[in-house]
């Protein structure tokens, strides 16, 4: 199993947006972002690409597989 790392808070930041603000723009709830920021939860392809393009960020550079 590989391990994963998120720096979606980082990218989240810099935009100035709440974790809130950042699931109601892709359509889920806070607490999934939260959950994503922990690295406790791996996003479908589909949520990862909604948020990268949200946070104007590569999907490769916000969740890391290893």
């Amino acid at each position: 199993m590989s391990d994963f790392e998120c720096r979606l808070k980082m990218y989240r930041q810099l935009k100035n947006m709440t974790q809130e603000q950042l699931a109601n723009q892709v359509g889920v709830r806070r607490e999934t972002i939260m959950r994503l920021e922990k690295a406790q939860y791996n996003p479908s392809l589909k949520l990862a690409i909604d948020i990268s393009r949200t946070v104007e960020a590569p999907i490769e550079e916000i969740f890391i597989f290893r």
